[in-house]
């Protein structure tokens, strides 16, 4: 629920050191996302469920919102990683600050994992808290999840 793991590797929509949450619209994205495509190996994970009830988000899913909110398709889809490592600013990162600064807390978007199909969407979060207008809730209703770091290592 931090964004810290996104803030320190960075990722296609945030620069190192700049919170964000990602999440999937279903499970089959979530997967592709966390093995980027290769599912022969699936590495250890959790997978949670989030109840979000978030206003202000950029809709960038089809050719006719990216056109409304003017960002390009080539922003979206860059090579975000030779950026980072070239310590230069993706142009997906570009994008991301203009739609944070016109008010967006967040944008719906197509996944980039290969062989992703229209179907597959993240959501991916910059403004997020437990409250409106920007609610995320981890959705644990038996308790199941650890409350702390103890049972991690």
């Amino acid at each position: 629920m931090s964004g810290e793991g996104a803030a320190i590797r960075g990722g296609r929509f945030n620069r190192r050191g700049e919170p964000a949450l990602y999440l999937s619209l279903d499970i089959a994205t979530a997967v592709g996302e966390c093995t980027q495509g290769f599912s022969q190996r699936l590495p250890p994970l959790t997978i949670c469920e989030y109840d979000v009830d978030c206003d202000d988000i950029a809709d960038l899913r089809t050719d006719a919102g990216r056109d409304a909110l003017d960002v390009g398709w080539s922003e979206l889809d860059c090579a975000w990683l030779d950026y980072l490592l070239g310590g230069r600013d993706a142009p997906s990162w570009l994008a991301v600050d203009r739609l944070k600064g016109q008010g967006h807390s967040g944008m719906l978007v197509p996944s980039f994992f290969p062989r992703a199909g229209e179907d597959n969407v993240n959501l991916i979060l910059w403004r997020w808290g437990p409250d409106l207008p920007h609610s995320v809730k981890v959705y644990d209703p038996d308790g199941r999840l650890p409350k702390d770091q103890s049972s991690w290592r």
